[in-house]
Formats: C-alpha cells, sequence, structure tokens
C-alpha cells in the first residue's frame, strides 16, 4: 500500500474507533518488518526524552497493549519485560544537555533515531507516533495518536515511558527534594515549589521557562 493510502486510512478513524483497542491494521497495511516508534518525556522539565521501537511478533503480542497513558503504573511495569521478551526492542535517549541545545522536538526526533538504530535487526518501515518523522534509512509513516491506534505503538510508549520513569526514579535518589519518583519531572506543585526554594539541578532543562525562571535571581545577584 502506498503513502497516500495509509494516509486515507488514518482519515477513516473517528470518534468511535479511537474508543476501541489499538490493532495491527495500520502494520498489515505495510510490507515487511514494521517497527512502531514512541516517545515518552516531551513535557518534563527536567531529565532526558526517551523513545523506543518495538517489532512485534504478529503470533505473539503480548495481550493488553495499550497507549502507556491510558494505563496504571503497575500494568506498564508488567507490560514492559512481557514486550520485550516477545519483540524486539530498542531505546534511544537525547540528553538534557541535547535538549538544551537543539530544542525539545528535534532532541525526541534524535531520540527515536537511536532507538530505531538500537533494534537488533533494521525494519522496512516505521510508524511514528505524532505527526513529525525522525531521519531515517527505511521508510517513515506518522500516525497522529497512534498509540492509541497501533499494537507496535501501544507497545512503544510502553517502553519509553516506563525507562525515561526508571531514571527518574534513579535520579530522585541523589535530588529527592524535587519529587522526581512521583512527578517524572513534570511541573507539579511539588516540583515547582522545589525549584523555587533549591533552584535548578544539572537535569533540569534549562531551555524551559519555569527553570529559565528560577536562574533568574542567581544570575541577577551574580551581576
Amino acid at each position: 500500500m502506498n503513502g497516500n493510502a495509509i494516509f486515507s486510512f488514518h482519515d477513516s478513524f473517528n470518534e468511535d474507533s479511537m474508543k476501541t483497542p489499538p490493532t495491527l491494521h495500520i502494520e498489515n497495511a505495510i510490507p515487511g518488518r514494521i517497527a512502531g516508534v514512541d516517545e515518552a518525556g516531551r513535557g518534563p522539565l527536567a531529565g532526558p526524552v526517551v523513545a523506543a521501537a518495538v517489532i512485534l511478533d504478529p503470533a505473539n503480542v503480548p495481550e493488553g497493549l495499550a497507549d502507556s497513558k491510558t494505563l496504571t503504573e503497575k500494568r506498564r511495569d508488567a507490560l514492559a519485560p512481557e514486550i520485550r521478551a516477545a519483540a524486539m526492542v530498542g531505546v534511544g535517549i537525547a540528553t538534557v544537555e541535547e535538549i538544551d541545545r537543539i530544542n525539545i522536538l528535534q532532541a525526541t526526533l534524535l531520540a527515536m533515531s537511536r532507538a530505531v538504530a538500537a533494534l537488533p535487526a533494521a525494519p522496512d518501515a516505521c510508524i511514528i507516533d505524532g505527526n513529525q518523522k525522525p531521519k531515517l534509512d527505511c521508510r517513515a509513516e506518522t500516525v497522529v495518536k497512534g498509540d492509541a491506534k497501533s499494537l507496535s505503538i501501544a507497545a512503544a510508549s510502553i517502553i519509553a515511558k516506563t525507562t525515561r520513569d526508571a531514571v527518574m526514579r534513579d535520579l530522585d535518589k541523589a535530588f529527592p527534594q524535587y519529587g522526581w519518583a512521583s512527578n517524572k519531572g513534570y511541573g507539579s506543585a511539588a516540583h515547582m515549589a522545589a525549584l523555587a526554594t533549591h533552584g535548578p539541578t544539572p537535569h533540569h532543562r534549562t531551555s524551559f521557562a519555569p527553570v529559565a525562571a528560577a536562574l533568574k535571581p542567581d544570575k541577577a545577584s551574580a551581576a
């Protein structure tokens, strides 16, 4: 099926179809080995952005795959090892330094490219959650709200989210005052209060407005 047919397929989704579980319909419409790609951590004030690429075995798809945002943390943590055992998985990370240097969108696309490159076998095509394509050596199709439509993208969303959550729990051990074990770096009230009291850490994204604002008093006093 050509690219135009894929986009027509996307257009056929309506609000009712979004309520149904993800399937392999999109994967089956593209020839070859297909990887679903998704990210976690575009919005937080701290920590890296993480992407995952997953090539599912159609004959051995773990039960219960869904958009990671619709699952509890306990359920995501249970599904992640099942996905890793049954599928080919690649993970890519873009650091806080890269986020601040090239911006969060470009860092996200970089993490996606790294995730695909980390797969144990090269895909023939990738289906990417969202509307932006990373630089890849294979065909790529974007799927808006793909984690709710495609099982491969849903699996990637779970791997990306659980991987990043584990990173933030580790960082929380060194910086417990920010509550990263629970807020995962997002701008919760507790995180914002700690940022105002203690200032940013090396793991905060200084290109994000709330972090930049927290730096201003230091710059003013230094002047």
